[in-house]
């Protein structure tokens, strides 16, 4: 498990900050643990406001439609954080988190953290560039599940997949994916059209199925492809 602190470093919204304001983020801190499936945040609440960042552990970010099917709006793993909005809004999270796994986190309060940004403005900056980061990969999300045939849906679900949690070996890319509604949800599909998408990529050589394990042979070309 990374520590606090260092961890800290690595994460977008703080990395350009002095030693002595990551230290302030972390003295200002707890540390939160969160079994497999624990709600972490729930949209329909506002308790519990603030900033986490994973020191160990995976969460997936999710919606419900208006059928109450879950929409994964995105995977979360070491390193990465989420919660930032309400740091500067003050309102109900805009969306649920979901521990995936036992997982730890390191997290600091709206109230803490205004009062860090009252002594300590040049925070402001960093964290103002975090969320229109974020804004921009939220974009990118509508843009992709906005695409026309459940295939493109699947198969940019499969890369993000391969982004976050795949592990590359010379050029493959192997991704455990022990549950395809996972990959279902992101795409805003069902896990029979899921199965059916992947087998076709599998007859291509496209892709390599082994159980819940998905090996991309070239990534890079394929990636390219289908990106």
């Amino acid at each position: 498990m990374i520590e606090p602190k260092d961890s800290i470093k690595y994460v977008p919204l703080f990395s350009a900050l002095a030693e002595e304001d990551i230290e302030s983020i972390r003295s200002a801190g707890i540390i939160r643990h969160f079994q497999k499936n624990m709600v972490i945040m729930d949209e329909t609440k506002e308790e519990g406001s603030g900033l986490f960042i994973i020191l160990s552990g995976s969460v997936k970010v999710t919606r419900n439609d208006s059928r109450g099917n879950e929409i994964i709006l995105a995977l979360l793993d070491e390193n990465d954080y989420f919660g930032e909005m309400s740091l500067l809004d003050g309102l109900p999270p805009s969306a649920n988190v979901i521990a995936m796994e036992k997982s730890e986190t390191f997290f600091i309060g709206r109230d803490d953290f205004q009062q860090l940004l009252n002594s300590k403005p040049k925070m402001m900056e960093p964290l103002l560039k975090g969320v229109i980061t974020r804004l921009r990969e939220a974009d990118n999300k509508i843009k992709s599940l906005s695409l026309s045939k459940a295939k493109d849906k699947i198969i940019e679900a499969v890369i993000q997949l391969a982004e976050i949690n795949g592990v590359r070996k010379q050029g493959l890319v192997e991704v455990n994916l022990p549950f395809q509604h996972e990959i279902a949800n992101m795409a805003g599909t069902s896990r029979e059209t899921v199965s059916r998408v992947l087998h076709a990529l599998y007859k291509k050589g496209l892709i390599q199925l082994e159980g819940s394990i998905i090996r991309i042979p070239d990534y890079d070309a394929f990636k390219k492809a289908y990106h």
